[in-house]
């Protein structure tokens, strides 16, 4: 199980093929076969299963990817500790959709300007899946709307993990026009939410301020995306909560209608002692107030 046939399987799970792979990792299709056989055989389980032409991984497949990727990621830390800094590395980085789209464009462009050598990873999520790939590290760090049950600092450090708030978010609830009388949540007559999957704080806090239980009259639509969560609202059908720096840059009719639901801090979080170079560098833009 050397470092070499990880990274080979890790290719063939992103692309799902073995031409792919090859491709994308400059060798031969038989070499990549050879050596997944191979490493099926050490493991002594079928990583893909194979129909055909096409390949998927199987169960035992998909819990090794992560241990997988956590070796790659362990490597990359090693020589980028070891070697101060110098070979640049690679920083995955986990944010929330809203942030994404948001806030994280100008810092990440001045952190490459001054960091080239560092490759940046963007992946997005909820905040529950993001703080579970830092936990486990899948992820260098991410940004996160962190729930009730882990804002106080003890809670996070119990966690393994540290955190800072670098954001101050204000909460939209976007209504329908049939709503837009409405002055309380308790007034809101759509009984619809568009929101993320579960694990997506501004979800929670939706159900919450909304009243949503389980079995209610409420129902959820989740859909992967603020915009299609905008044009569910202005097509009558569902309400959303947002971020307003979010809504500020969506194009959503400037006739539907805004109810206040609070605010919420944006955190960075990292594990504890984690002390990487490239890491370091980019948490001092959010530390000394910089992003």
């Amino acid at each position: 199980m050397d470092l070499e046939t990880l990274k080979i399987f890790d290719a063939v799970a992103a692309e799902l093929s073995i031409t792919r792979a090859a491709s994308r990792l400059g060798r031969v299709p038989s070499n990549i076969t050879t050596r997944i056989q191979h490493l099926e055989a050490e493991l002594g389980a079928e990583l893909f299963i194979r129909m055909g032409k096409r390949i998927t991984l199987s169960t035992a497949g998909q819990r090794f990817l992560e241990y997988a990727q956590r070796m790659l990621a362990l490597e990359d830390e090693a020589r980028h500790v070891v070697g101060g800094g110098n070979s640049g590395g690679t920083l995955r980085i986990g944010s929330m959709e809203s942030t994404a789209a948001s806030r994280l464009p100008a810092p990440l462009a001045s952190y490459h300007q001054a960091n080239p050598t560092t490759r940046l990873e963007v992946n997005t999520g909820p905040t529950g899946q993001l703080v579970e790939q830092v936990r486990n590290g899948q992820l260098d760090c991410a940004f996160v709307a962190l729930p009730a049950t882990i804002k106080d600092p003890s809670s996070l450090a119990e966690m393994g993990l540290q955190g800072v708030p670098v954001w101050h978010e204000e909460l939209l609830l976007l209504l329908p026009a049939t709503d837009d009388a409405a002055t309380t949540p308790e007034q809101v007559r759509t009984r619809s939410l568009a929101a993320f999957r579960l694990g997506c704080t501004y979800r929670t806090i939706a159900e919450e301020r909304l009243g949503i239980v389980a079995g209610g009259e409420w129902k959820i639509q989740e859909l992967g995306s603020y915009h299609a969560m905008v044009a569910a609202v202005a097509a009558g059908s569902c309400v959303a909560l947002l971020p307003r720096s979010v809504l500020e840059l969506s194009r959503a009719p400037a006739d539907l209608a805004t109810l206040d639901l609070g605010s919420i801090s944006t955190h960075l979080i990292w594990r504890s002692g984690y002390e990487i170079p490239a890491f370091q560098k980019f948490g001092q833009l959010f530390m000394q107030g910089d992003a």
